[in-house]
């Protein structure tokens, strides 16, 4: 198969989707990989490296586009690119489509095989492409909310772990999976005063275990949320429901209980945000005040740390891009029921519910296309 691998072009996207190391396994698979020039030179990759590995430079965008099968990415092709994309070319990203409305569109438009990374699902419904950035962002965003409290940067003037005499910070972690683990993690790790809200109860028995520290954990209700934002210097939005639009969880009579000059940061927000007053920003213009607080929601938190995360991005994408290139969509959609999942548009249809579910659009189910 003819891979492509292009620049990412989305705002301070400094990731990569394949590492020369996953390049050469593509080779040695018997596969042609095109990368673009400089594809990897924000996560410190040199197109040399890529060379050594068996990969074919290549100048421009739009020639990655026009000549490969599949195009393997990392953040969901912007507008400029939905020309670029053609009938039957598999698209192996994040897509996050219920937040895409006119993506999905172009995908349906232009008869894309497009395959999200974030719904692909194994049987214990566990998200094995999207854990890896989930953990990152998880992490960046305690450090994240620990700047913005800065009263340089408009913030309360907090110091996140207190100091002797001194109390530290309260952080509210509104969902417990990873990126709530982690972020609840490094809040501890840096000595603020956590509590971490979730649904499933089980689940906060095992945070109580495993995590040490100024930790509480609380059954999720209106109440319960309310009261910890309401208390909270820096709330962490970390809910998902897989492939769905995030419910607002925070509302905004909320966030105005909220003390000025504290902090909200949405992880969630490339699914829509969980947050009644948050809206997307980028890394050139990462925060926006209202109701007195600080809002980060840039969507591609990551991609400010993208050695890291390429690195970690491409440990677990490679094995279902290789079988994308070994066996073709079809066989491999097929076998694989973890990456029939990740199917959200073929045929010029929807075949992810809650992606059709978002727009209220109707979804053919894969099974009925193949």
């Amino acid at each position: 198969m003819l891979i492509g691998i292009p620049k990412e072009i989305k705002d301070n996207e400094n990731r990569v989707s394949t590492t020369p190391s996953g390049v050469a396994e593509y080779v040695h698979h018997g596969h042609t990989v095109l990368v673009e020039q400089n594809a990897g030179g924000g996560s410190g990759f040199s197109d040399d490296e890529y060379a050594s590995a068996g990969a074919t430079i290549v100048d421009t965008h739009e020639s990655v586009f026009a000549q490969a099968e599949m195009i393997v990415k990392v953040k969901e092709p912007i507008a400029s690119e939905y020309g670029l994309l053609r009938k039957d070319q598999i698209l192996y990203t994040y897509l996050h489509l219920a937040a895409e409305e006119k993506l999905t569109h172009a995908l349906i438009d232009r008869g894309v095989a497009a395959i999200a990374y974030e719904t692909v699902q194994l049987a214990d419904r566990s998200l094995p492409l999207l854990a890896p950035m989930s953990e990152v962002a998880g992490r960046m965003s305690a450090h994240i909310g620990a700047y913005y409290l800065m009263k340089t940067k408009g913030g309360r003037g907090l110091l996140l772990g207190g100091v002797a005499g001194v109390p530290p910070a309260k952080v509210a972690v509104i969902g417990g999976g990873i990126v709530g683990t982690n972020a609840a993690q490094i809040a501890l790790g840096m000595g603020a005063e956590v509590t971490v809200v979730d649904l499933n109860v089980n689940r906060l028995r095992y945070l109580d275990h495993v995590l040490h520290g100024r930790l509480t954990t609380l059954a999720s209700n209106r109440g319960s949320i309310a009261a910890s934002v309401r208390d909270a210097d820096l709330v962490i939005g970390a809910v998902l429901i897989p492939g769905a639009k995030a419910p607002k969880l925070v509302t905004r009579s909320m966030v105005a209980s909220m003390r000025p000059g504290s902090v909200l940061v949405d992880v969630a927000i490339d699914q829509g945000g969980s947050i009644e007053t948050m809206k997307p920003t980028s890394h050139t213009d990462p925060v926006f005040v209202d109701e007195g607080v600080t809002h980060y929601g840039v969507t591609n938190m990551p991609g400010a740390v993208p050695r890291t995360s390429t690195i970690a991005l491409s440990n677990v994408t490679l094995a279902y891009g290789l079988e994308l290139a070994d066996l073709g969509f079809v066989k491999a959609v097929s076998s694989d029921p973890a990456l029939a999942k990740g199917v959200n548009v073929y045929r010029g249809v929807i075949t992810y519910p809650s992606v059709a579910e978002a727009f209220g659009m109707d979804h053919t189910p894969l099974s009925d296309l193949l």
